[in-house]
């Protein structure tokens, strides 16, 4: 029997001066969508770690502090896939995200929460339709 399991993803809600950070997404499932940073999370690997990794390896940015958000589950029919996606929320103080991986990513964008370009990635589609609203995480 070929039992399917869902897969877990982390999408990093990366946050500077009111703004959070999206990419236009491509070569992927997903393809013209727009999405937040991230990615698998790994074995062994915390979740705030997965993070952290992630957009350095996306944007070349540094992310501290990362604060624990919502989760959504979705399913691609297209891809047959189900992702459990783990939402965190980080600060980011400075620098300019690069886009360091040409064939998932068309490019970086800084936007307002509340108005996002469409069309979205299903998982930060399915986290706005629950009316969460981050905040950034206290850089202390």
């Amino acid at each position: 029997m070929d039992r399917k399991i869902p897969l877990v993803g982390v999408g990093v809600i990366v946050i500077r001066n009111g703004l959070f950070l999206l990419g236009l997404r491509k070569g992927t499932h997903g393809a013209g969508t727009w999405a937040l940073p991230g990615g698998h999370l790994e074995y062994g690997e915390s979740v705030e770690e997965c993070a952290r990794r992630e957009v350095r390896e996306e944007t070349g940015l540094v992310v501290r502090p990362v604060a624990r958000g919502p989760y959504t589950s979705d399913l691609f029919a297209e891809a047959d896939k189900h992702y459990v996606t783990l939402f965190v929320v980080a600060a980011c103080g400075s620098g300019e995200p690069r886009v360091l991986e040409p064939d998932r990513c068309e490019q970086w964008r800084w936007c307002r929460w509340s108005d996002p370009p469409r069309p979205l990635f299903a998982p930060l589609e399915s986290l706005l339709r629950t009316g969460f609203v981050p905040q950034a995480p206290d850089m202390g």
